[in-house]
């Protein structure tokens, strides 16, 4: 996802990207109106910092990058607080969905939240986002062997507890 660079395209790339960075910021978060604000304060930033994004890098993996370091800076600044108390959506999928398709996302949707942050973060950039390995490691800032031993580890526990029988 390179650009020309023109405010007016950077624009509209950042336009297209919207439902990636929100997915992203999802997975991140694990609350959507945290990964609402979390997307927003990194369009801010990006457009803020735009002269220092390289114009032969993906326009994409730069923002990725912002948004997982916004979430950092979100997590920082709250503390202890956010580890003690459950958000609302803890309750927003209870019950069953009539449709299997349904029953499976949620299926999948819980077991990604159950991954540890660092698993829940190489796979949503590699499996769901389509980053390449080498992209995905530079928005981590980790070497290319950790990003593929966490997304191993990741894909493992998946698996295992997408497995026919699992109770979670």
């Amino acid at each position: 996802m390179n650009t020309n660079g023109t405010p007016e395209n950077v624009r509209k790339e950042l336009a297209a990207l919207l439902p990636r960075l929100r997915r992203f910021a999802r997975n991140l978060t694990r609350n959507p109106h945290d990964a609402d604000d979390v997307v927003q304060m990194a369009l801010e930033r990006g457009l803020a910092n735009l002269d220092q994004w390289r114009r032969d890098a993906r326009l994409d993996s730069w923002m990725f990058k912002i948004v997982r370091n916004v979430w950092i800076d979100e997590l920082r600044s709250r503390g202890r607080w956010g580890k003690i108390l459950t958000g609302p959506e803890a309750g927003e999928n209870v019950g069953h969905s009539p449709l299997d398709r349904d029953s499976d996302l949620l299926s999948v949707q819980a077991a990604m939240a159950r991954l540890p942050e660092d698993q829940r973060t190489a796979v949503s950039l590699v499996l769901v986002e389509g980053l390449s390995y080498k992209e995905a490691a530079e928005v981590l800032d980790v070497p290319i062997g950790t990003l593929t031993s966490r997304l191993a580890r990741g894909r493992e526990a998946l698996q295992a507890m997408l497995a026919p029988g699992d109770a979670g």
